[in-house]
C-alpha cells in the first residue's frame, strides 16, 4: 500500500517539475536565472528517477541519471546565489563543477576510488549548501527587496534541510546499515520534494517582477531616474537627509549597514529601505553604497594630486575592509580594475596633451 503512495507522490512531483520547467522556459526571466533554475528542476527529477527500482547499477543510463541527480546541489547553489544577487566568482563555480564531476566519474567508473569519489562529491555538495545558507540568512540585512527578504528566510533553510538530509543519509548508508529506501523514509522524502516544488512555484512566480527580474540590470542608477522623483512629502524630507549624509561622506564609514544609516538619519529602517529600493532603484544596500564609493574612487584614481596614493589606501579610506572586496566592487561598476582605470585615465590625459596644437 505504501509503495503505491510513493509511486503516486513521485509521479506528481515529476509532473510538477516538468510543468515548472515549461513555465520557466516560456517566461521572460533573464537567462542567467533561467539556466540554473532549469538545471535545479531537472536535477530533482533525476533524483526522483534515480531512487526508483528502475535505476539499478546494471541499467546503462544509470550513471547519466546519477550525474543529473547529483548535480542538483550545484544548481540550487548557483540559482540561490543569483537570486540573491551574489554572483559567485567564476573560478569557484568552475572548480566546484569540476570537482563534483570528478567525484561522479571516480564513483561510477573507477572501482578502486569509488568510495573516495562518492565522499568527495557529497562533501563539495554540502559545502555549497552551507554557503547558500550563509548568503541567504546572514547577508539578509543587505537586501532591500521586501519579497526577497522573506524568501531569504525560508528558501536556504528549506533547501539545506532537504538537500542536507539526502546527502547525509547517503553518506550514512556507506558506514551503517541504514537503508534510505525503507518505504516510510522514501515516502516522506517524496512528499517533502513535492511540497517544495509546489511552494517554489507559488512563491517565485507570483512575485516574478521582484524575485526574477526580466532584465540583467539590477535597478536603474539614481542618475538615470526621472527628475524630479515622485516622492511623498515625508519621502522628500528623508531623501534630502539621505543626500546630505552622502554628501558629508557617511558612505565612507567602515561596516556601514542600513540599520546604522537609519539610526544616523533618525528614521525607521523600513522607510529607508523602501526609499532606496522603490524610489532610487537599488536592490541591495551594498549596491547603493558602492555607487557613492566607486564614484569617489574614480575621482581619486584620475586625480594628479592622488597619483601616488596606493589603491589599498583609497579602498580603506572609502570604507572597504580589504583590497579584493574593493577590486570586485570597482570592476562591477566600471568593468575594469582600479589600477587599470588609473593607468587609462593618465594615458588619455597624455594623448590629449600630445594632440594639442603647437603654440610656436
Amino acid at each position: 500500500m505504501i509503495e503505491n503512495w510513493i509511486f503516486l507522490v513521485r509521479v506528481l512531483a515529476i509532473g510538477s517539475g516538468l510543468t515548472l520547467i515549461a513555465m520557466v522556459v516560456a517566461s521572460e526571466v533573464r537567462l542567467s536565472m533561467r539556466l540554473p533554475l532549469i538545471g535545479m528542476l531537472i536535477g530533482v527529477i533525476g533524483y526522483l528517477l534515480n531512487s526508483t527500482p528502475l535505476m539499478t547499477p546494471q541499467n546503462p543510463i544509470d550513471p547519466l541519471i546519477d550525474l543529473v541527480s547529483l548535480s542538483t546541489p550545484f544548481w540550487i547553489w548557483l540559482f540561490g546565489r543569483r537570486l540573491f544577487e551574489r554572483e559567485p566568482q567564476q573560478r569557484i563555480m568552475l572548480t566546484a563543477a569540476a570537482v563534483m564531476t570528478l567525484g561522479w566519474f571516480l564513483s561510477n567508473f573507477v572501482p578502486v576510488t569509488g568510495t573516495f569519489g562518492f565522499i568527495l562529491l557529497h562533501v563539495v555538495a554540502l559545502a555549497l549548501i552551507a554557503d547558500l545558507v550563509r548568503v541567504g540568512v546572514f547577508e539578509r540585512d543587505d537586501d532591500l527587496v521586501e519579497q526577497r527578504r522573506i524568501v531569504r528566510l525560508w528558501l536556504p533553510l528549506l533547501v539545506a534541510a532537504q538537500a542536507g538530509q539526502i546527502l547525509l543519509v547517503e553518506l550514512a548508508e556507506m558506514v551503517t546499515d541504514f537503508d534510505s529506501s525503507w518505504p516510510p523514509v522514501s515516502l516522506l522524502n517524496s512528499v517533502i520534494i513535492l511540497i517544495m516544488m509546489l511552494f517554489a512555484a507559488l512563491a517565485l512566480f507570483r512575485t516574478e517582477p521582484d524575485l526574477l527580474p526580466t532584465k540583467e540590470e539590477q535597478g536603474a542608477p539614481p542618475e538615470d531616474l526621472p527628475k524630479p522623483l515622485d516622492l511623498t512629502p515625508s519621502e522628500q524630507v528623508l531623501h534630502d537627509k539621505l543626500k546630505t549624509a552622502m554628501a558629508d561622506g557617511t558612505y565612507r564609514e567602515p561596516g556601514l549597514t542600513i540599520a546604522g544609516l537609519a539610526d544616523h538619519l533618525d528614521t525607521p529602517e523600513h522607510r529607508l529601505r523602501a526609499l532606496i529600493n522603490r524610489r532610487l532603484g537599488h536592490r541591495n544596500f551594498s549596491a547603493f553604497l558602492n555607487r557613492h564609493r566607486i564614484a569617489e574612487a574614480r575621482e581619486k584614481l584620475a586625480s594628479p594630486d592622488d597619483v601616488d596614493l596606493p589603491v589599498l589606501t583609497i579602498a580603506m579610506d572609502l570604507g572597504y575592509n580589504s583590497l579584493p572586496t574593493f577590486n570586485r566592487a570597482f570592476r562591477s561598476e566600471t568593468g575594469t580594475t582600479p589600477s587599470e582605470f588609473r593607468r587609462l585615465s593618465f594615458s588619455d590625459s597624455e594623448d590629449v596633451w600630445d594632440d594639442a596644437p603647437s603654440q610656436n
